[in-house]
């Protein structure tokens, strides 16, 4: 068993930066020591173990509340809706879909078979003009794909963006003229052609008639959501407007792969059966042998070396590799697919991957939620989802806004 690990890999694990982890070397939270043979800075696995139960206590009441009621029924036109993750959360928040447009053909049966009463508009953004909503919609949201853009000029316009998805979600927010928008992204999106593609989005939202707030990346442990997935979120207010937009505050209660899967807080009752990927012989000898929140480096030596192939030799902590959950910690990111060797997610206890109604937990989905299409579609679907309980958090925090922001007008 692996006694040691490096800065790199306790960052992944403990779902902070290196600047932290060095911070916290200085304030004592977590020390580093000397490792005994390469004499590189690192950390006892004990430690990191002992931390995370900390991190993650059990016993810890949630004290936080975002919850607000509307004052009046408020309205959101969602774009790249997926299967559904943020508008269900905005549903579970209290403001009503008045449409959702969304291009794949699986997601928009999802959509349909669960909600027949929503009005999906299925295609192309490009194809489908939104005025009809003008001063209508209290909101639009939605979770564009990043894109490069043309730069033209100094400042980035709407035409300079032509082409990219993120020119029709502006284009659709100057149709409908809402009082607030919410884009949301990966939190790669900050780093994106060095900053660029960011300060683009922040001035065609400009030039539209948009403030925008200071963005924020915002992670779904805060948000009553098992998963260490992150997401940056885009708010613009309408320049008319002096209200305040405040993000949703983040609660103090972290939940745990064991919340997401069995009876407790989160859901009334254990995970439901369901189909799922299954690991080929090989793969799943190799992860026979990885403890619970153990990965590759948890291997013999022998066969840390024949699984990792050349990338045994190369820098990093590959901390996803040949990865098993703990019951007590949450779920790494999901992906599209689970069992991608770069980015594994083990069951804690069988060696498999999780099963499709494990990964909708996972994101937070109700059990009655029906993910439509191929096994494949069905994870796809899944993983490429706001988690919901994230998606209802958010829609507090635009209730909050729109609740002022009628008072305002009174």
């Amino acid at each position: 068993m692996k006694e040691y690990l490096s800065l790199a890999e306790t960052a992944e694990i403990v779902g902070k930066s290196k600047e932290t982890l060095r911070r916290w070397d200085n304030e004592g939270i977590l020390n580093a020591v000397r490792e005994p043979v390469s004499n590189y800075r690192v950390y006892r696995k004990d430690d990191v173990e002992n931390l995370l139960g900390n991190l993650f206590d059990k016993r810890r009441e949630d004290t936080i509340s975002n919850y607000v009621e509307p004052l009046q029924n408020y309205s959101v036109l969602e774009l790249f809706a997926g299967a559904g993750g943020l508008a269900v959360g905005m549903e579970k928040a209290g403001l009503k879909c008045v449409a959702l447009n969304e291009i794949d053909k699986w997601a928009c049966m999802t959509l349909k078979k669960n909600r027949p009463n929503w009005n999906v508009l299925e295609g192309d953004i490009k194809d489908f003009d939104f005025s009809e909503y003008r001063n209508i919609v209290d909101v639009v949201t939605g979770g564009f794909p990043c894109q490069a853009f043309s730069y033209a000029g100094k400042k980035l316009g709407l035409n300079d963006a032509r082409g990219t998805l993120f020119y029709e979600f502006a284009r659709v927010v100057k149709e409908v003229n809402p009082p607030i928008c919410i884009g949301e992204n990966v939190r790669g999106l900050l780093s994106h052609e060095k900053g660029k593609t960011l300060e683009g989005m922040i001035s065609i939202l400009d030039e539209i008639g948009y403030n925008v707030v200071p963005f924020k990346v915002l992670k779904a442990i805060n948000y009553r959501v098992p998963q260490k997935r992150e997401r940056l979120i885009l708010v613009g207010i309408r320049k008319d407007i002096e209200v305040e937009y405040k993000y949703p505050k983040k609660h103090n209660k972290i939940y745990n792969l064991k919340d997401a899967l069995k009876k407790g807080e989160l859901f009334d009752k254990n995970v439901p059966n369901s189909e799922g990927a299954k690991y080929p012989e090989y793969k799943k000898q190799i992860l026979d042998l990885v403890p619970q929140k153990g990965y590759w480096r948890d291997l013999p030596l022998d066969l840390q070396k024949e699984y990792m192939g050349g990338s045994f030799y190369l820098g990093g902590g590959k901390t996803g590799m040949a990865r098993r959950i703990g019951w007590d910690e949450p779920c790494l990111t999901l992906t599209c697919s689970p069992a991608q060797k770069q980015t594994e997610r083990c069951h804690p206890d069988e060696t498999r991957p999780f099963t499709v109604r494990e990964y909708a937990r996972i994101q937070t989905f109700p059990d009655d939620w029906e993910f439509i299409g191929s096994t494949a579609q069905q994870y796809k679907q899944i993983g490429n989802a706001v988690p919901v309980n994230l998606g209802q958090e958010i829609g507090y925090s635009i209730i909050n806004f729109l609740n002022s922001y009628v008072q305002d007008r009174n």
